[in-house]
């Protein structure tokens, strides 16, 4: 169940997590469709924070789950890269604009906003931008999470249209 690519609030998936007192990396896996080894490389290259006692908490859920809907159109590096702008050092909270539960919560938001319609690029940005203004209220915090958020959402869609072409194509020509 690829969590990241529906609309469900964070804190649905975090009581679980508490509740379980974090998650094993199967349970990751389990979770997300992911193997073991592409998570432990997410690690080894700091875009995930190291998990505490071979336990993953909401942070980590909640950025291996931006991560992994978002490589399918950006480079590997460049979702690093913005992981990095918004929050800094994986493993250092203390670097955060926002917390990423709370950032996968505007991410999925976002994303409902142009899932069922057409959306010109130039217009995501404002569209972006109203619902971040409702969710991050210190504005230096909010003049690097909107941009950021936009490419997220532009990579998302972008990864739509990149779905719905190899559909289209399979039935065109199939294999």
């Amino acid at each position: 169940m690829k969590t990241a690519k529906d609309t469900r609030r964070f804190a649905e998936l975090g009581a679980l997590i508490r509740a379980a007192d974090g998650l094993s990396l199967a349970q990751i896996c389990s979770l997300t469709g992911l193997e073991p080894s592409t998570v432990q490389n997410w690690i080894k290259r700091g875009f995930v924070p190291h998990p505490e006692r071979k336990r993953y908490g909401e942070r980590h859920v909640a950025r291996i789950l931006l991560i992994d809907a978002l490589r399918e159109c950006l480079l590997i590096e460049r979702v690093g890269e913005l992981m990095q702008y918004v929050n800094g050092n994986a493993d250092d909270t203390s670097d955060d604009l926002i917390t990423e539960q709370a950032l996968y919560d505007l991410f999925n938001a976002a994303i409902a906003g142009v899932r069922d319609i057409y959306v010109p690029p130039e217009l995501v940005g404002e569209k972006v931008a109203s619902i971040v203004a409702d969710a991050v209220p210190d504005p230096a915090a909010r003049a690097r999470v909107t941009p950021a958020v936009t490419v997220m959402v532009n990579a998302y869609i972008a990864g739509r249209y990149k779905r719905e072409a190899d559909r289209l194509y399979t039935e065109l020509i199939p294999s």
